[in-house]
Order: C-alpha cells, then structure tokens, then sequence
C-alpha cells in the first residue's frame, strides 16, 4: 500500500469510525507496513517440497507452543522440530510454495484443502488432484470450513487414487479463527460487520476489550478440534511419512502485533514440524460431498468471516 492509499484508507476509518479508533486503527496499519520491510534482514523460509513426506497435513495458523501445550495428549505429536516456514499469510505461503521450480513436484501431488487462496494460486492442471473443500463445504452456522469435511475428502481422494499420486497435502483451516468449540462472540450480533469474525476478535484483543488469554483459551480448543479430527485421518489414509505442519502461525501480540499479517516476525514464520505415519484400517466410510454451487454474495461473506475481507 502507497502513502497516498493509507492517507485515504485512514481518511474514510476516521469518518466511519470516529477518530480515536481511526487513528489508532491506521497507527497499527502502518506499523504493520513498517515491519514488512524488515523482510530482507529475515533469512528465507524451507520449502515444503524440499523436505521428505508422502502425506503433508497443514494446520493453518498452528503456533509451535500451542502444539506443545497439547502434544500429551495425542499420540502421534511425539517427534516435535519446527521448520521456518517461506510465509507468514495462507497466501505468501501458497505463492512462495508453489512456484514453477517445483512444478515436477506439484504433477505428482495432491491438495485438498479449506483454504480459498488455493484458487488464486493453483489450477487443476498444476496438480495431479485439487480439491478445493472451501467451495462446498462452507458451514453457514460456523462461519468456516469444518475439519470433518476435509478429513473426508482426503480419504476420499487418498482410497480413489491410492499408488497414482507421490504426496498428498491436506489442508485443514484449524485452529484458524473462527474457533468452533469457543466462537467468543457472536457474529450475528455484530451489527456493523455481521461475518467479519476474525478481524472482530483481533481488534478486541489489540483495543483491550477482549482479553488475549481468553483468546488463546479459545484457540487452543479450536487446535484440539481439528487435532481430534486429525486423528481419523491417520487411521484412514495410506502413508509412510507423515508431516503435520502449518501455512504459518499466529501472533497473539508479539511486537505488537495480532493474527498473522505477512510481516517475517519469528512468531509467525516458526511453524510446528512433527513427524508420524498412518496407515487405513478403513475403520470410517466418508459420506459423499454434497457440492453445492457458490455465489458471489456467498463468497464475500465467507471471506469476511475469514478475516479476508
């Protein structure tokens, strides 16, 4: 964003929003631009094509010590390193993963993920499976993709196509705010912004209104959410190697900073890397997908739920 764009940005938040959060709004906003320079001092994150996997779960937003605080109680998070990862947004990490020096990579790989950035980054033809599970799986009452809905198609794709792919990525939006289990507020009460979920919560906690422990408390029982989920897909998906990762994680007011703006701050870039294996004891059945089409209208509220927007 240019100066002259912030100038009007903050402009038009000072008018809608009166000029103390306006201000304090477009303060944050050019701090964040501030510490995106700091890009070049940062060394570069590890391509996940480089490492060695044959199925790659991604949970995006996963904080490394919020898997610590839970890694007891399941058994598969018992080998934890960390690994730097190449960005700190879904989609500085989608850009920066998938690029053409790894396209050899990408025809023997599939992805089924929740998250929407797939779309502006890949095409079918650039993998050997895409499988986009934000674009039908959608929960109204939610306000995200639930995990159940990803653990099934990627079960789905990994018994249909099993021997024909390498590696396979599954791409959950856990423990990604909105959290399921503890949504904190209500976003049919927000009368301004009724699907801005996330940008809600993290404002909160950058204002004072919302305490950040209770943030975090919410968080992690989102992370146990998909984690419990996590574990039938292993027991229902063929793989030697498995990695279970994140896009990036999520800063909870480290340097000042909230959620995961694509600033290189370690607490962002320093991502969980825990290895496991799973094997299918075909011990679930997934149900098959009811694929709704998706609208336009649709897709702007979904993205503010997100924080996207």
């Amino acid at each position: 964003m240019s100066l002259l764009e912030w100038l009007s940005h903050s402009k038009t938040r000072i008018r809608h929003d009166g000029v103390t959060t306006g201000l304090r709004e477009s303060g944050y906003e050019f701090y964040i631009g501030m510490l995106r320079r700091l890009e070049p001092l940062k060394p570069d994150g590890e391509n996940i094509f480089e490492k060695e996997w044959d199925l790659l779960v991604v949970l995006d937003s996963a904080r490394v010590d919020a898997m610590q605080e839970v890694e007891a109680e399941y058994s598969f998070l018992d080998q934890p390193e960390t690994l730097r990862s190449v960005g700190s947004a879904s989609y500085q990490w989608m850009e920066r993963t998938f690029t053409e020096q790894y396209a050899d990579e990408m025809d023997a790989t599939t992805y089924v993920t929740a998250n929407h950035f797939a779309d502006d980054f890949l095409e079918e033809t650039d993998l050997f499976c895409l499988d986009s599970v934000w674009q039908y799986g959608w929960d109204e009452m939610k306000h995200t993709i639930p995990p159940r809905l990803v653990t099934d198609a990627a079960i789905r794709v990994g018994r249909e196509h099993r021997g024909e792919f390498d590696r396979c990525i599954v791409h959950y939006m856990q423990p990604h705010f909105p959290s399921i289990p503890d949504p904190v507020v209500d976003p049919e009460q927000t009368a301004d912004e009724p699907f801005d979920v996330q940008k809600l919560l993290w404002k909160k906690a950058r204002n004072g209104s919302l305490d950040t422990d209770r943030l975090w408390d919410a968080y992690i029982e989102n992370l146990r959410y998909v984690l419990d989920d996590l574990e039938l897909l292993l027991e229902n998906f063929e793989a030697e190697t498995v990695m279970i990762s994140a896009d990036h994680a999520n800063a909870f007011g480290e340097w000042g900073v909230y959620a995961h703006p694509n600033v290189p701050l370690d607490c962002l870039r320093v991502v969980p890397w825990y290895q496991t294996t799973s094997i299918d004891k075909e011990t679930y059945s997934p149900p098959t997908p009811d694929r709704k089409p998706m609208d336009e209208i649709d897709m702007d509220e979904r993205l503010q739920a997100l924080g996207y927007k």
